[in-house]
Formats: C-alpha cells, sequence, structure tokens
C-alpha cells in the first residue's frame, strides 16, 4: 500500500476519502453561501474572514463502509488542514485564517466518523493556538449562548487560528484544551515528534486525554 507523506505524519489509508474539490474560498460542489450568511450572525470571526477570502473549504467524499480507514483519513486531512493554518497564522491577515473540511458520502455515520479525529486534532493543536469545531448535515447546534443556530446543509470541521482572549470562555466542558488554548504558542514544533503516525496509536493516545 502506498504511503502519502502529509507534512506531519504518513498515512496508510489514503483511498477512504476521495478529494472532489480544493481548498478554495468559492466551492461549486457545495452550496456554502446561505449558511455562511446565516451563521455569521452566531460567529464573529466568520463574517471577517469570508470577507477577506480568508475562508477556505476542501470536499472530500467517503470511498467505503470502512469506519476505521475513514476515521484515519478524516484525521490526516485534518492534520493538512491544521499544519496549513499554522502556516497561514504568519501571513498578512493571519489571525483570520480558517480552513474547512466538508465530508460528504453515505458510507459511514459523519458523526463516527469524525468523533476521535476531531478530538486528537483538538488536543493536538489547541497549544499551538488552532482551534476546531464539528458540524453534522441537519443536525441543530446551538451557539455559547445558547441560541439555536441554522443547521448545517452538509458534515463539516473548521479549522482556524484561535482568538486566545476569547475563545477559551467557550470551552466548559473541555478545561484542559480551554487552558491550552488560553497558554497557546506556536514554537514550531513537529507535533509527532513523540507520538506515533499510526491511527490506531493515535486514537489509542486520544482516549487519554480528558
Amino acid at each position: 500500500m502506498t504511503v502519502i507523506n502529509s507534512g506531519a505524519a504518513p498515512r496508510h489509508t489514503a483511498g477512504a476519502l476521495r478529494r472532489l474539490e480544493a481548498a478554495g474560498s468559492t466551492p461549486t460542489t457545495v452550496e456554502v453561501a446561505a449558511y455562511v450568511s446565516a451563521m455569521t450572525v452566531h460567529c464573529p470571526f466568520l463574517g471577517p474572514s469570508v470577507d477577506r477570502g480568508m475562508t477556505r473549504w476542501t470536499v472530500y467524499e467517503t470511498a467505503t463502509a470502512d469506519l476505521h480507514a475513514v476515521e484515519s483519513e478524516v484525521f490526516h486531512v485534518g492534520v493538512e488542514a491544521a499544519e496549513t493554518i499554522r502556516r497561514r497564522m504568519r501571513e498578512p491577515g493571519g489571525a483570520l485564517a480558517c480552513e474547512c473540511v466538508v465530508l460528504l458520502g453515505s458510507d459511514v455515520d459523519h458523526r463516527a466518523a469524525t468523533a476521535w479525529p476531531y478530538w486528537a486534532l483538538r488536543n493536538l493543536y489547541a497549544p499551538l493556538g488552532v482551534l476546531l469545531g464539528k458540524f453534522y448535515a441537519g443536525h441543530t447546534e446551538t451557539d455559547s449562548f445558547g441560541t439555536v443556530i441554522p443547521p448545517a446543509p452538509f458534515s463539516f470541521i473548521p479549522v482556524r487560528a484561535a482568538v486566545k482572549q476569547r475563545d477559551p470562555c467557550f470551552l466548559n466542558s473541555t478545561p484542559e484544551v480551554a487552558r491550552a488554548l488560553s497558554a497557546a504558542d506556536d514554537d514550531g514544533r513537529n507535533v509527532f515528534e513523540t507520538l506515533p503516525c499510526d491511527w490506531t496509536e493515535i486514537k489509542k493516545w486520544a482516549r487519554t486525554q480528558t
């Protein structure tokens, strides 16, 4: 099996996801305009980011019903998005950088396929000032004030530059992540320097993070 280097960790399950569209601010495979417009009321970061062309969308589709393989690929495309944010944060206007990883397809349950990759990524990158979220197609969410927000038209993981003075206040359910984010400093580290690259081992590690 071919091993693909993501820039941070090798990928052993390439093929579990098909990339339908590379990163861009105006995707054509999914309709984002109406949803983004409705969401700007609930996310003060989103409007300025979109207005300046700093929010980008990469669209993937599941290509197998193998949950483990899809989890692994979701994790690795998440790593690619997070590493891209690390680079973009150093550019002019980088504080508004956001990479959205869209997941389409009905081969596996999106909630199951993203839960552990999301948690592993959040713990890996919070100390570096990178924040992740998750939204599922058709699922009703509430914002930090308890207000119902529009259901997402598709499942996606937004990966963005954290706002250290603000974001930790909304992470009451994950105090360790909040503390890491409050003290975040990207020192240029390789997040996999002391962590095995195999998804099975990463998932075991993620289970130890509380």
